[in-house]
């Protein structure tokens, strides 16, 4: 039987100008998730229910089989979260928020601290109000990662750094990952990201999730065709997610892309000038314009 990290079922709560809407989501363990959205896609929302800090009006939330929120004080112990707007002591050092961490999780594992901080490249006696926005994201990092947390909750943690901070930041944390089996959920609309570090992709829009996949077969489904087009009555194709004409060319994008599916294409008027496969963040914009 497959043990999930955290399970939520039909989960739905209403705000005045935002509702998240029977949300399913189930992330086996061991496994990265990425939630990906636009922001106001309802990802900080499903993070603050899984963290027990609000209460959905229905459904069923259970994080490494604690029930929640009735349980959030015993499942924190074996949550480790991290987010974009998380602040640290300016005027204290490093070492003194190990400390101060140590104090309040007996697990957290010293020995682990002082490898991290060697792989993010940081002094135990700095000062926090010394360090740069990237030093003080790895820095949280490092105090998250260091109580050995059963499950990972990150929420945009590398809003705001600049492309060669983020990408220090990305390869070091799936080094890290690499290291050590956990389950992680790691929310972000940045797709290279989500694409970098998950095994499985989730979808939110508009508080609805448009799909939940594992990463490579959902990759390996879509893909864009540049065609002449041959017949006048070629409007519409199998399979096609959209298709965007211009003349007599045009382009279609699929989400059951095979081996010949140019075939099927040629059968429906479309003679295959060029066929691609999709980034992630091509991927999710094409499901979302579709979903609007």
């Amino acid at each position: 039987m497959q043990q999930f990290a955290f399970e939520m079922q039909d989960v739905s709560i209403r705000y005045p100008h935002f509702t998240l809407d029977n949300l399913n989501l189930s992330l086996p363990k061991g496994q990265v998730m990425g939630l990906v959205g636009v922001n106001g896609a309802g990802k900080s929302t499903t993070i603050r229910i899984l963290m027990g800090l609000i209460k959905p009006d229905s459904g069923q939330v259970k994080a490494l089989g604690y029930d929640l929120p009735k349980q959030q004080v015993a499942a924190k112990y074996e949550i480790g979260f991290a987010s974009d707007d998380m602040r640290l002591y300016k005027t204290q050092t490093l070492q003194w928020h190990m400390d101060f961490i140590r104090s309040i999780y007996p697990a957290f594992d010293t020995a682990y601290a002082a490898d991290l901080l060697k792989r993010f490249d940081l002094l135990a006696e700095q000062k926090i109000k010394g360090l740069s926005h990237g030093q003080r994201v790895k820095a949280c990092l490092l105090l998250v990662l260091a109580r050995r947390p059963k499950l990972l909750v990150l929420d945009e943690p590398t809003t705001g750094l600049d492309p060669v901070a983020r990408e220090e930041v990305i390869s070091e944390l799936a080094d890290i990952l690499l290291d050590d089996e956990r389950s992680v959920l790691f929310s972000s609309h940045n797709t290279h990201d989500i694409e970098k570090l998950s095994d499985h992709i989730a979808f939110l829009d508009r508080g609805k999730l448009l799909t939940l996949q594992d990463k490579e077969s959902y990759l390996e489904s879509w893909g864009r065709f540049r065609c002449q087009v041959t017949m006048d009555n070629s409007a519409h194709v199998a399979g096609a997610v959209s298709i965007k004409r211009k003349g007599q060319i045009a382009e279609v994008i699929t989400d059951q892309w095979t081996q010949d599916y140019a075939t099927q294409l040629q059968a429906a008027g479309f003679h295959v000038l060029e066929q691609h496969r999709m980034s992630l963040e091509e991927i999710f914009v094409a499901n979302v314009k579709r979903s609007r």
